[in-house]
C-alpha cells in the first residue's frame, strides 16, 4: 500500500528525537499508525493483537519489549501502559524509544502521572488539500508570517465550484484516496454510525443513547464554523429532530466526542482592542472532517449546490481545517475573532511568540471587497501598544488567482496555500 507522506512527518521526527516516548493523538482513521510505521522498528496492536491482552494481565513490562522505536497502536486500551512506558523511558535514558498512538483519550479518572520529560505529543488530523495534491503550496503560511511579504502573484490552474463541493463530500481520510463519491458517502456515513453506536460507549462507562447521539452530531453538522452554546443546541435538536436533550447529557456527549477527536473546538482569540466592545468566548466548532458535516446530514453534490450559504459554511470549516494542518508545521495556533458589536474574523493564526496573521474564508471571488473591508476594520481596533501588528492580512477564496492587494490584502486561493 501506497504511503501518502504528511505535512506532520517532519514535526514527528523530530519530537522522536527530542523525548524518550512520542504520543500520537487523532481521530481513528486518520493516518496515525500508517505514519508511526514509517519510523517504527516493532509493532503491537492494543485493538487487534490477543497475546497484548494477555500481557497486560501477566507480564505488562514485555509489552515493551521489541526494537525500537516500539509503536503501541490503540493504547488507550490499556491506560496503564502508559506508566509503564514513563518508567522504562527513565531506566533506558534514551531518545525515540516508544511511539504511543490512539483514537481517544482515556477518561479522566484513570490514574496518570505526567508525561513531562519523557513524552513529546503530536495531533494528527485528517489530509490537507496541500497533502491530498489538490493545492500548490505555493504561497506557503510560512511566508505570510514574515516582516518583509513580497506580493503574491500565483497563476494556478483554476477550481471549480463543483471541484470543491465533490472534495467537501468525500473528505480527508486517507482510506478515501482514490474512492468515488457514492463509496466515500458510504464510507463516511458509515464511520458516524460506529461513533454513535460503538465508540461513544467505548470511550466511557456512561451509557450512550445512540439515536440521540445521532441527532447531537446532526444539529452539530448544521452549526458547523457558527458560535453555538448548549441552549442554541438543544433548541435546534427540539426544532429539526422533534427530541429533547437535557443540558448535562449534551455536556456528556460532547465531551466524549472530542475525547474521541471527532469534534474540534476553534477558540476565542483573547487579545486587546481600543474599544468598549465585549470579546466572545465561546469556541466555535468543526468536526475533524467536513465531510462528517455532509454525511450526518444525508447530503450529496446536489445537497450542496442548492444551498450555497450552508456550503459557504462547509467550506470555511474545510478551510479551518487546512490552516490548523499548516499553522501546526508553523508552531502555531488557529483562533477566531468576534466582539459585540458583531465585528467578526474568522481565523486567527498566531504563534507562541505573539506574531499573527488574520484570514477571512469566502467562498466566491464576489465577496473580497466585503472581508477587506471587515479585515481592515478589524485591524485598525487592535490595540498597538499592548498587541503587535499583524504580519498579513489574507482572504482565502474557493475559487479564482492568488494575488495582493493595493491595499496589501492577500488574496489566496484554497489551491495555492500550504505549510
Amino acid at each position: 500500500m501506497k504511503y501518502f507522506k504528511r505535512i506532520s512527518d517532519i514535526e514527528l521526527k523530530r519530537k522522536l528525537k527530542a523525548s524518550g516516548a512520542l504520543l500520537i493523538r487523532g481521530p481513528k482513521g486518520c493516518g496515525k499508525t500508517e505514519s508511526a510505521k514509517q519510523f517504527a522498528k516493532s509493532v503491537i496492536n492494543f485493538d487487534t493483537d490477543e497475546e497484548a491482552e494477555l500481557l497486560m494481565k501477566t507480564a505488562p513490562q514485555l509489552v515493551l519489549v521489541g526494537e525500537t522505536p516500539r509503536l503501541i497502536d490503540e493504547w488507550q486500551e490499556h491506560p496503564k501502559i502508559w506508566n509503564y512506558v514513563r518508567h522504562e523511558v527513565d531506566n533506558r535514558r534514551k531518545e525515540g524509544q516508544f511511539i504511543l498512538a490512539g483514537s481517544a483519550n482515556p477518561e479522566e479518572r484513570i490514574k496518570m502521572h505526567s508525561g513531562a520529560g519523557r513524552f513529546t505529543t503530536l495531533n494528527m488530523k485528517t489530509m490537507s488539500w496541500n497533502e491530498l495534491g489538490f493545492s500548490t503550496g505555493k504561497v506557503s503560511m510560512k511566508d505570510l508570517f514574515k516582516d518583509s511579504n513580497e506580493n503574491i502573484d500565483v497563476l494556478d490552474e483554476g477550481i471549480s465550484l463543483e471541484f470543491i463541493i465533490e472534495k467537501i463530500v468525500i473528505g480527508g481520510f486517507p482510506g478515501l484516496i482514490g474512492k468515488n463519491l457514492s463509496s466515500a458517502v458510504d464510507l463516511n456515513q458509515s464511520y458516524l454510525d460506529m461513533i454513535c453506536e460503538i465508540d461513544m460507549s467505548r470511550v466511557s462507562n456512561i451509557k450512550r443513547d445512540p439515536i440521540k447521539v445521532e441527532k447531537l452530531i446532526r444539529s452539530l453538522a448544521r452549526n458547523t464554523a457558527t458560535l453555538t452554546n448548549i441552549k442554541t443546541l438543544m433548541l435546534d435538536i427540539g426544532k429539526n429532530e422533534k427530541t429533547e436533550i437535557s443540558r448535562p447529557t449534551i455536556y456528556q456527549y460532547l465531551d466524549a466526542l472530542k475525547r474521541l477527536m471527532i469534534v474540534e473546538e476553534q477558540p476565542a482569540w483573547n487579545t486587546h482592542i481600543r474599544s468598549s466592545a465585549s470579546l466572545r468566548k465561546t469556541p466555535k466548532r468543526h468536526f475533524c472532517d467536513v465531510s462528517l458535516s455532509v454525511a450526518a446530514l444525508d447530503g450529496d453534490e446536489d445537497t450542496l449546490l442548492n444551498d450555497i450559504k450552508f456550503t459557504g459554511f462547509l467550506f470555511e470549516s474545510l478551510v479551518i481545517h487546512d490552516l490548523n494542518v499548516y499553522a501546526q508545521a508553523n508552531n502555531a495556533k488557529v483562533y477566531y475573532y468576534q466582539d459585540s458589536s458583531g465585528l467578526e474574523v474568522d481565523a486567527i493564526v498566531e504563534k507562541r511568540n505573539g506574531d499573527w496573521i488574520a484570514f477571512e474564508i469566502k467562498l466566491g471571488i464576489g465577496q473580497i471587497e466585503e472581508a477587506a473591508k471587515n479585515l481592515n476594520k478589524f485591524a485598525s481596533k487592535i490595540d498597538k501598544t499592548k498587541v503587535k501588528p499583524p504580519k498579513s492580512l489574507n482572504i482565502i477564496t474557493g475559487t479564482g488567482m492568488s494575488y495582493t492587494r493595493n491595499d496589501g490584502i492577500n488574496v489566496i486561493s484554497i489551491g495555492s496555500i500550504g505549510p
